[in-house]
């Protein structure tokens, strides 16, 4: 298998605040140069793109190639079961949006110490093996989002399970809360291949300070800023697919260019990704990737990451000299929409879903400072 995976998280959109009023014939156009490249991993889930990925996936795939040419994986979620009944709704359900028959792989969806409990208490990975063994799914997994030392707990307690979904960039290498090596080296310890989410973090790796651009553009002018991002995921040899949630056709050809025939990253150039990691660190204000978990039970519908992104985007401004920047048109927008940050309740309702366990509600207070005056 090729090491790009197609990532149905963030597809282009004909209505920008309409996450699910999904750009069909741009996305039809972008899978069929990903089928011809010879790649063949796309991954959806239930939420992604305001809950319309997989209904998509099977009008821009399902329904236009061979079922054996192409590999489609998905997710349960703990949010959208409630009884061992509803595990088989959920999953009977993806089966008819997507129309693939069956699952290539299936996901037990962001495993934490939260929702951990849940997952136990309703018997999921037995429930994922019995559906592996009655032929519905080809390949048993989780993705994953806590510390390296409750993965090598659920790794050797539940060693059925075939492969583990990380959160692996070059600016989470080390982190300490994310533990993206960590965990690594714990899938490696116990020989499960991996498989790479959010490698650009959201769009972060794609956009990085003036100062880190030139240091890739010194290396070498030819790749762009997020092809570094992409193969320093894919450099590692335990790595299967590296996920890229592409979001218009220029970001596909981009990716295909320096995917199709991969060559790894040198000693050299991983140490230069970490120079890197740490300009950005040192300017960033939110680390959200984008995921848009926290969106779908806001009371107040609030449009918490894209608030993130303007307001990490404002924070690299030098706003004394400017005074006034676009973000702030933006901000105005999409609050002509949705609810601005200062409407926030402090229900905690984000926070409890939140891969990245950010401090949302105490954000959403400096962000409101920062627009809404």
């Amino acid at each position: 298998m090729k090491k790009l995976g197609f990532g149905l998280m963030r597809m282009p959109t004909l209505d920008k605040t309409n996450a699910a009023d999904v750009d069909i014939e741009q996305v039809k156009k972008m899978v069929d140069s990903f089928i011809e490249k010879g790649f063949t991993y796309f991954d959806t889930a239930l939420m992604y793109n305001g809950s319309a990925s997989e209904s998509v996936a099977k009008t821009v795939l399902v329904d236009r190639y061979p079922r054996d040419s192409f590999t489609l994986a998905t997710k349960l979620h703990a949010a959208f079961f409630d009884s061992m009944e509803d595990r088989d709704k959920v999953f009977g359900a993806q089966l008819e949006r997507t129309g693939a028959g069956y699952f290539d792989y299936y996901l037990i969806h962001g495993i934490e110490s939260s929702m951990l409990p849940k997952y136990e208490q309703f018997d999921c990975f037995n429930w994922l093996l019995d559906k592996k063994e009655k032929g519905l799914v080809k390949h048993a997994g989780f993705s994953y989002h806590d510390s390296a030392e409750l993965l090598d707990k659920i790794l050797t307690k539940y060693p059925e399970m075939e492969f583990v979904q990380l959160q692996i960039n070059y600016l989470d290498w080390e982190s300490e809360w994310v533990q993206s090596r960590a965990c690594y080296e714990v899938a490696v310890k116990h020989g499960k291949p991996v498989i790479v989410m959010e490698p650009v973090k959201g769009g972060t790796l794609a956009r990085v300070p003036e100062e880190a651009e030139k240091l890739f553009k010194n290396s070498d002018p030819n790749m762009s800023v997020p092809s570094w991002a992409i193969r320093f995921a894919a450099s590692l040899d335990n790595v299967m697919v590296v996920l890229s949630g592409m979001s218009n056709i220029e970001q596909m050809e981009d990716n295909l260019s320096y995917m199709d025939n991969f060559k790894p990253l040198t000693d050299e150039e991983k140490t230069l990704c970490y120079k890197v990691a740490d300009i950005i660190n040192g300017q960033i204000a939110v680390p959200c990737t984008g995921c848009s978990y926290c969106l779908e039970g806001c009371p107040k519908k609030i449009a918490i990451p894209q608030y993130f992104s303007l307001y990490n985007e404002d924070m690299r401004e030098n706003l004394e000299e400017k005074g006034w920047t676009v973000s702030y048109a933006n901000y105005g927008i999409l609050a002509n929409k949705f609810g601005k940050a200062k409407d926030c309740i402090e229900c905690g309702q984000c926070e409890s879903v939140c891969p990245q366990h950010l401090s949302i509600v105490k954000t959403l207070k400096e962000v409101s400072a920062h627009f809404d005056s």
